[in-house]
């Protein structure tokens, strides 16, 4: 099970590296126009896909956690907050992008919540079945 959630997890972030590359050229794509079609449509699809990346990573490292005192995080959420603020601060280097504060807080909403997600994901599968004995 792991391994597919691996797998697809690689693939979903060369997905997302795409899309990113095809907005950083100035190209046009079906989601682009979506977007912009649907209100908040820009601001959901940063909320959606950089929550699920959060989401699958954090499953596929096996909810794998790193302590910075008494701070514990995901180490799938870490990985998935360093990538999108390193993406949404180079946006400043191509003339076709924009930086916008309010992607950034999308993008905080979106994995904030889905590591909430793998938060209950993880304790429903890591919870252990009651076995009920019968007492003689």
């Amino acid at each position: 099970m792991y391994r597919f959630v691996a797998i697809f997890t690689v693939a979903f972030f060369g997905f997302v590296l795409w899309v990113i590359y095809l907005a950083n050229i100035g190209q046009s794509h079906i989601l682009f126009q979506w977007a912009a079609a649907t209100p908040y449509g820009d601001k959901l699809g940063h909320l959606f896909i950089f929550g699920f990346l959060t989401f699958i990573a954090n499953i596929s490292l096996k909810l794998k956690t790193v302590s910075f005192g008494r701070v514990t995080i995901y180490l799938g959420t870490l990985l998935v907050s360093i990538f999108v603020l390193a993406e949404e601060f180079s946006q400043s280097y191509f003339p076709t992008r924009t930086m916008d504060i309010e992607d950034v807080i999308a993008d905080a909403i979106g994995i904030l919540l889905f590591t909430g997600i793998s938060h209950l994901v993880g304790n429903r599968v890591n919870r252990q079945p009651i076995l009920l004995t019968e007492q003689t």
